[in-house]
């Protein structure tokens, strides 16, 4: 079986061409599992199988999973990378293409260099903010600011946080730091289970810790349910992006800093449309035997 590693902004996934490559569905999960593994395996944060759509709704299908062999909706940075990998492989000459993942189509613009995708940009569509559709089980408390989840105290341990819950296409709790707070020293691996695992979020999440800079810019890191603490997330740059706005705390357009690098997220609100941009890259491409 034929692979190709990719990164985007450090968040890497083993990439498998579904198109040539047949694998049962009930052999993925451990499959996943078996090469996400960075000891005995190719290692990756998952495994996303680039399809065909039958039906031609899309122009290609990303079918991704985590590294505990556990399926996901969404990944920015995956999709951005599938986007690269059609092209340079020439499964596509077309410089917008549509892919579609759990049933929601994105659509995404491609930057050529070279012959060769740099840069994608990313229609992420709208963010999701209802508790029932994101989702997360909330006691009914007094204040709250329905129907957004805003500032929204959360217990974990001893410590109270506040989050901020959006989706898109896979859940978003997002936790803005106090300024004396250090982003770089915070144990993610102990604290991070903690939000995936809440019991508000029946699908687990995915969470985000973030620091402001200013208007422009925040820093971020993510934990991600199924994986851990991750380089980057797309669509939690996108999620944060999304919270920074609705708490007033930045611009519409956020760079957003990750331990990979920098995601440029922007909410228009008048279209309720999210869009997404940063690099693609790929890593190696290797054959499994056996």
């Amino acid at each position: 079986m034929k692979f190709t590693k990719m990164h985007g902004c450090g968040n890497d996934y083993i990439y498998i061409n579904g198109i040539l490559e047949a694998i049962a569905p009930e052999k993925k999960p451990e499959l996943v599992k078996k090469l996400s593994d960075r000891h005995f395996g190719i290692g990756g944060d998952g495994v996303i199988f680039i399809n065909a759509v039958p039906d031609g709704s899309a122009d290609f299908e990303m079918e991704m999973y985590n590294a505990d062999g556990s399926r996901a909706e969404m990944c920015g940075n995956g999709i951005r990378c599938v986007a690269k990998y059609v092209y340079d492989h020439h499964l596509t000459n077309q410089r917008q293409i549509t892919i579609v993942s759990c049933g929601k189509k994105k659509f995404l613009d491609l930057t050529v260099e070279n012959q060769l995708v740099t840069t994608v940009r990313v229609d992420m569509g709208a963010p999701v903010l209802m508790p029932a559709d994101i989702p997360v089980n909330l006691p009914e408390i007094s204040g709250m600011n329905a129907p957004a989840v805003v500032n929204y105290p959360i217990q974990t341990a001893e410590t109270e946080w506040k989050m901020t819950c959006v989706s898109m296409g896979n859940p978003h709790a997002v936790i803005f730091l106090p300024e004396t707070t250090d982003l770089a020293a915070m144990n993610l691996a102990a604290i991070g289970p903690c939000f995936e695992n809440h019991i508000f979020f029946p699908n687990r999440t995915n969470t985000e810790f973030v620091h402001i800079d200013d208007r422009s810019n925040v820093h971020m890191r993510v934990w991600e349910r199924g994986t851990g603490e991750t380089l980057a997330c797309g669509t939690g740059c996108c999620a944060t992006t999304v919270a920074c706005i609705l708490n007033g705390l930045t611009d519409h357009t956020v760079t957003v800093h990750v331990l990979g690098g920098e995601i440029i997220c922007s909410w228009n609100q008048e279209q309720n449309t999210v869009f997404m941009t940063g690099p693609a890259t790929t890593v190696f491409e290797g054959e499994i035997c056996g």
